[in-house]
């Protein structure tokens, strides 16, 4: 057979074909009288040969090793296939996120395209002061696709920049919010606690309920944060949350506050004192104890008042004298 309609029936065009026969991966030994190439049945096998170990992604020199080494050992190559695929197909990704976008900032032209791509990168660069830049002018200049704010905040470690991608975020309302809800169930609970302090620059009902389902997160610092944004709110979900925190000595005074913000309403008022004094009588560390008294100064109404009464008497010195001392806050009580 000869070239030209080995070609038509390989679809191997005849350039690269004779490309084959110069690197030696097919030589058809025959020749017709006038002294064109002729091809053997194996010639046309080993042609297939070629191009299913081709399509696999090998390099023309690997399938001649394939093909003539009888000791070619094909896993080797098997598995740096696979590696080498992983990562073009890593490279296209991250490709395609770009080109979408830079098509999600609806350029004009080609230098708001330039723009766009500078702010991108610049987003991932190593300079803590380019990123702040870019998050900066990402609302006063170009505008960039909210998801790449969204992937920056989640992964910043630099509070400065963390800041000013938040900012920047909270500027373009509740669009961020499906893509912080990602971040929310990230495996990362580092990654879930920056998607929670994202959340809490935006003010919508929306982003309020999110915050929400973080008050169940498994990690405490998650919790911990959620439950003071929602208590500044008004969220009363957030009570039990800031009571743990207070017993725990994380950020104590901080959810003390935002109790006592909570407890403006009386019926409120009731629950979170409750709370605190189911607290105390679960909690066997003196000065958790003594946190919990101190909290309770804040809360008005019988109950917290009721309890601090019998505070100070508690055979912990520390845990009474903080009690007669809040009592005598509040006026019900003599300082001993």
């Amino acid at each position: 057979m000869l070239i030209g309609e080995v070609a038509r029936r390989s679809g191997v065009s005849a350039r690269m074909l004779r490309h084959y026969e110069s690197l030696g991966l097919v030589q058809p030994a025959q020749r017709t009288p006038t002294g064109y190439r002729e091809y053997s049945g194996a010639d046309i096998q080993r042609i297939f040969h070629i191009e299913s170990l081709r399509s696999l992604g090998m390099s023309l020199r690997d399938v001649g090793r394939a093909l003539d080494d009888p000791g070619f050992r094909p896993s080797e190559l098997v598995a740096d296939l696979i590696s080498q695929t992983r990562q073009r197909i890593a490279r296209e990704t991250e490709l395609l996120r770009r080109l979408r976008r830079i098509d999600a900032a609806e350029p004009t032209g080609w230098e708001n395209v330039l723009q766009v791509v500078s702010l991108l990168q610049d987003l991932t660069s190593e300079s803590a002061g380019k990123r702040q830049r870019a998050a900066l002018s990402s609302v006063e200049e170009v505008p960039v696709p909210v998801e790449a704010l969204v992937e920056a905040a989640l992964h910043e470690t630099d509070p400065n920049v963390a800041g000013a991608l938040r900012w920047a975020l909270a500027r373009t309302g509740d669009a961020g919010l499906a893509a912080l809800a990602d971040g929310l169930g990230s495996a990362e609970p580092e990654v879930r606690e920056r998607a929670v302090r994202a959340v809490a620059e935006i003010p919508h009902a929306a982003a309020t309920g999110l915050l929400q389902g973080a008050l169940a997160d498994s990690d405490p610092a998650v919790r911990g944060c959620a439950a003071l944004v929602l208590g500044a709110r008004g969220v009363v979900d957030a009570i039990p949350a800031l009571i743990d925190m207070i017993a725990d000595g994380v950020n104590d005074v901080e959810a003390a506050d935002a109790l006592s913000t909570l407890a403006a309403e009386s019926s409120t008022a009731e629950t979170i004192a409750a709370g605190l004094v189911g607290r105390l009588a679960g909690s066997a560390t003196p000065l958790a104890r003594r946190r919990l008294a101190q909290a309770l100064a804040d809360v008005p109404g019988t109950t917290a008042s009721r309890a601090l009464a019998e505070l100070a008497e508690d055979d912990d010195r520390a845990v009474a004298l903080t009690a007669a001392y809040v009592l005598t806050l509040r006026g019900s009580h003599p300082l001993h």
